[in-house]
């Protein structure tokens, strides 16, 4: 697996604009918020899909920074709380107005595509870039 300093590296040459940077950091916790909530209902429990995406993410997290893997770890759980607390309709729109976010930002600040469309591992880079930004960890 690659250094995080160099998957931040990678994930921020798709995200040079302020425009688009704003969008991601409206649109990836709304996401998710959202896919987490979401995820929460499918399975009996603490028995669901939503912890599995957590666990299998806070792994790859924690191979890659132990500091920000633990505040995301934080993060993830205020997040599965509030999204399992709200209506399945509320996540549903919160999901896709996240991802209309991540398009507008690409479409008409960055003009480019999303940087999970080249490196999918991007898709678990990206929160924890945002989270970076609030908690700097890597400089």
């Amino acid at each position: 697996m690659r250094d995080i300093r160099s998957l931040f590296a990678d994930y921020a040459s798709y995200h040079q604009t302020k425009g688009n940077k704003l969008f991601h950091r409206l649109g990836i916790p709304l996401i998710m918020l959202s896919l987490i909530g979401m995820l929460a209902r499918a399975g009996v429990g603490y028995l669901n899909a939503a912890v599995a995406l957590i666990v299998v993410s806070e792994v790859v997290y924690f191979l890659l920074e132990w500091r920000l893997a633990i505040a995301m770890l934080l993060v993830s759980v205020a997040f599965y709380f509030a999204g399992a607390a709200l209506p399945l309709w509320v996540n549903v729109a919160l999901f896709v107005l996240g991802w209309i976010f991540q398009f507008i930002g690409h479409s008409r600040y960055e003009h480019n595509s999303p940087a999970f469309l080249t490196n999918f591992l991007h898709l678990l880079v990206g929160p924890l870039w945002i989270l970076n930004d609030v908690v700097p960890v890597v400089r």
